[in-house]
């Protein structure tokens, strides 16, 4: 292919928006050469790659407002370090059919254990197979909905919580809540059931969330949303945090 036709390839690909294929088509042109390609295959090469290139840039944007704490990945969880936790279940939700029938993931267990590194595997997976994610502890979800609320802004807000696929609320029951903040959880669990997925860690059992949320009238109503449609996993083995630090004492130790 001629200098001058890869050139205007180049142009073109720039005026409709394809930036990677101006940079890369001298190099699926050699490709295309030394694999005596067809037509055909030759522009089966071009797209796929340029779909790959946008993909993949979906997904880093997609991480970018996420506002995950990291993006570990299942594969790094240790689940030889739980073996009451059956990974068969959490690779189930990781097939993301909860996400794709709006249905919501529960992990519940003690501090340590791992359910935000699960919860934040799930939604890398989810983001990565082109949901919109979006992460958050449920302090901080009721802190900016009280400011949205008192600036007169709270239906704004709320829509941050209702627009991504996937809205992972971590820490359910770490602080106990006022009934009017209890109330702020209720309207967003209510306006995504059955619109959008939620994720959420817990330390406290179900039981429990009555003294959670202040009213048990009104927790009740958020589990009747919640776990209309949820996949519960209970995780109740040792911390992974202790562990590791009980290894640096023996290490300090061995020292000393």
């Amino acid at each position: 292919m001629s200098e001058l036709v890869s050139t205007r390839i180049r142009n073109t690909a720039g005026k409709l928006g394809l930036p990677h294929l101006t940079e890369t088509i001298s190099e699926y042109i050699r490709r295309a050469d030394e694999g005596k390609m067809g037509y055909l295959d030759f522009l089966d090469l071009v797209l796929s790659q340029e779909l790959a290139v946008r993909h993949d840039r979906r997904f880093r944007q997609g991480l970018r407002l996420s506002r995950l704490p990291h993006h570990k990945t299942l594969d790094e969880y240790d689940f030889s370090f739980q073996p009451d936790l059956d990974p068969r279940k959490v690779k189930d939700l990781a097939t993301l059919s909860f996400v794709e029938a709006k249905a919501n993931a529960a992990l519940l267990g003690p501090p340590g254990v791992g359910k935000t590194h699960i919860a934040v595997a799930l939604a890398v997976t989810a983001c990565r197979a082109g949901y919109s994610i979006y992460f958050t502890s449920l302090d901080d979800m009721v802190r900016h909905l009280k400011a949205a609320e008192a600036a007169g802004r709270l239906t704004s807000k709320l829509g941050t919580y209702q627009r991504p696929s996937v809205l992972v609320v971590d820490e359910v029951g770490y602080q106990p809540l006022e009934r009017a903040e209890a109330n702020l959880v209720f309207q967003v669990i209510s306006k995504r059931y059955e619109k959008g997925s939620i994720i959420l860690t817990s330390n406290k059992t179900f039981s429990e969330w009555g003294q959670v949320f202040g009213d048990e009238v009104l927790a009740t109503a958020i589990l009747d949303r919640l776990l209309h449609h949820c996949e519960v996993i209970s995780i109740n083995g040792p911390s992974y945090r202790l562990k590791n630090r009980l290894k640096a004492i023996e290490r300090e130790t061995e020292v000393a």
